[in-house]
């Protein structure tokens, strides 16, 4: 066997020992999903509120996914929001055109931009919630998005209710470029007028946030709950540990990581979350004052009889 030979055998030997990599389609296609080395049938992801029941690994949840998780299907109304004029006023292209983009995320996600905002209740109280879809462009946020979270936010102001905002986002949008980043102001603004309203505002973090949505409105709730081992940054950890020519530790920018740095308020699991913050609410809103009285009432009542008692 000369040597032509040989290299032809290694290069077919390496070839059939080299799997090759499923496509986007042939991934979406297929039953089972992988988080933990191990196929798991996504039904039964599905059925346990996209979390793995092995790994406990949480997967991406839709907004409307995660709306009827808390709330029960048809227990929510969708909040229309105003949309802008002109979607694509740089004309953006790159590897295809930002109106194919678009087009292409409205019909995956079924939605008109990257975030979802409804009316609910939790616990008896009537709130409103914002959740990004990462499925629609990454969850970046530009033109229509702000307007979303603004509507959003005077809905809020209307009724008197607490806000809450569910962040699952890459960042802003480069394809609206600045008119993208100055979202992250007027977003800002929209929070501020909520809390000058004194109404609560809780920020969920899922994963990823990242970026621009980060820097503004998801790290200014008055509380902040991280979804088990999400990521939670502004930069990514590649880019951070260049800068800082330094070996970073293994759960950086985890939300467990953010709140041993004092960034997150808690961490649970997904089925914890909802009945979490409406404990809070019950809490801050005081909607169990009166029952509250009177238990402190009947609790004074005895400790006085117990005292008579004894003198």
């Amino acid at each position: 066997m000369n040597w032509i030979t040989r290299i032809k055998s290694a290069a077919e030997r390496i070839k059939t020992a080299v799997r090759k990599r499923a496509s986007k389609a042939e991934i979406a296609a297929s039953k089972y999903i992988s988080c933990h080395g191990v196929p798991v049938e996504k039904k039964i992801i599905e059925q346990n509120n996209f979390v793995c029941p092995e790994c406990n690994f949480h997967h991406n949840q839709s907004p409307e996914q995660r709306f009827n998780m808390w709330f029960g299907e048809n227990n929510w109304k969708k909040i229309n929001t105003p949309k802008v004029a002109d979607s694509d006023p740089y004309r953006w292209t790159d590897t295809k055109k930002y109106t194919d983009r678009l087009k292409n995320a409205k019909k995956i996600t079924g939605q008109d931009n990257a975030i979802l905002s409804c009316e609910a209740r939790i616990n008896n109280i009537d709130v409103v919630v914002s959740a990004v879809n990462f499925s629609y462009i990454g969850g970046s946020i530009s033109c229509d998005e702000g307007e979303n979270v603004l509507a959003s936010v005077q809905t809020a102001i209307d009724k008197k209710c607490p806000y809450i905002f569910v962040s699952a986002s890459g960042g802003m949008r480069m394809m609206t470029n600045m008119l993208s980043l100055m979202q992250m102001t007027r977003m800002t603004i929209a929070i501020n007028e909520l809390k000058k309203n004194n109404l609560p505002y809780i920020v969920v973090i899922t994963s990823p946030s990242t970026g621009g949505l980060q820097a503004s409105i998801s790290s200014t709730g008055d509380f902040c709950i991280g979804e088990r081992k999400a990521t939670m940054a502004f930069a990514g950890k590649r880019i951070v540990q260049a800068t800082e020519n330094t070996e970073l530790p293994e759960n950086f920018q985890t939300v467990e990581w953010q709140m041993e740095k004092g960034q997150v308020d808690m961490v649970l699991d997904r089925k914890d979350i909802a009945p979490t913050i409406g404990t809070l609410l019950s809490i801050i809103l005081k909607k169990h004052k009166s029952e509250s009285i009177e238990e402190n009432n009947s609790l004074i009542e005895n400790s006085a009889q117990e005292t008579k008692e004894a003198s």
